[in-house]
């Protein structure tokens, strides 16, 4: 019988990150509310990111009450870049720095629409908000060493980008090699940021959480379910049952890329279950791929479309 998945409490159990600044997306629910909180308890000022204010507030209220140093909200919408460039200011003017940076806000097989500045939702939210933001917050996270955790998916094994084609403009929308592309995005994302800034200090890590019971799956119907279970079952070594984690459980790996002190001076790796995974699709690890998406990623955050 296989051990008990870890839970993010568990993971930070006797971690002190007193004087270190944490940043969260998508923590007023599920597991970025899980991650923020236990990262909060081990000491860390938090910064929880969210786009509904009143759930804002009250995820921060849920933090503050468990926290030993102070907790911040800051509203931003990841699929709109000037929200996102206004939450990059607000974080500046209320932290020194920040030593972590977990990206785990996303959505999951919507149907199609487009971002406030053009590009294709799940693209768009998964990755390239993610992207501004943390280009944006580069001079805090440069200051004295960080830890950049991107949440991607086992899901990257249903597709890789079509780079000259993101925008679905010469496809016929799929949702779901939509969402494998923006999570390959989250990985190759992952691998060049830890390229490109390694020198300074700065690593990066691509996440799998495993399959959770949250809210991302809102817009999924039954239908979806079992085309997600049928995607799972093809994959080599896949489980004949799909079973799901908590978000205490599915927040700990991202912790534990977090804060583990097994990962030093390491970085631009895929990791899952709290361990290095090689359980990866043939193209996760691009790298020229990885660099053009970063390009392609610069350009638009500096023009939107």
């Amino acid at each position: 019988m296989s051990a008990a998945p870890l839970t993010a409490a568990q993971v930070v159990a006797g971690v002190d990150l007193a004087g270190a600044t944490v940043v969260v997306t998508g923590a007023t629910t599920g597991m970025g509310l899980a991650t923020a909180r236990a990262l909060a308890t081990a000491g860390a000022e938090t910064v929880l990111l969210g786009r509904d204010q009143d759930r804002l507030d009250e995820a921060v209220r849920a933090v503050a009450a468990a926290a030993r140093q102070r907790t911040h909200g800051v509203l931003a919408e990841l699929a709109d870049l000037n929200s996102v460039a206004r939450a990059v200011d607000e974080i500046a003017a209320t932290v020194g720095d920040v030593r972590i940076l977990v990206n785990n806000a996303g959505v999951m097989f919507t149907p199609f629409g487009v971002t406030a500045d053009g590009h294709e939702l799940q693209f768009g939210t998964n990755h390239l908000g993610h992207f501004a933001l943390t280009v944006g917050l580069e001079p805090l996270l440069g200051k004295g060493g960080a830890r950049v955790v991107n949440l991607s998916s086992a899901g990257h094994k249903i597709a890789a980008p079509e780079l000259d084609d993101l925008g679905w403009a010469r496809r016929t929308y799929d949702k779901f090699a939509a969402y494998g592309a923006s999570k390959t995005a989250n990985i190759w994302f992952s691998s060049e940021l830890d390229r490109r800034w390694a020198d300074r200090g700065v690593r990066s890590f691509a996440v799998h959480p495993g399959t959770v019971a949250t809210d991302l799956a809102r817009h999924m119907d039954r239908d979806d379910f079992k085309t997600m279970a049928q995607l799972s079952a093809a994959q080599p070594g896949a489980a004949k049952r799909m079973s799901f984690a908590t978000p205490e459980e599915g927040a700990a790996t991202a912790v534990w890329a977090a804060v583990t002190p097994d990962l030093a001076d390491r970085g631009g790796l895929y990791l899952a279950d709290c361990a290095i995974s090689e359980d990866v699709a043939p193209w996760a690890f691009d790298a020229d791929r990885a660099a053009e998406l970063w390009e392609l990623s610069e350009r638009w955050v500096s023009a939107p479309a």
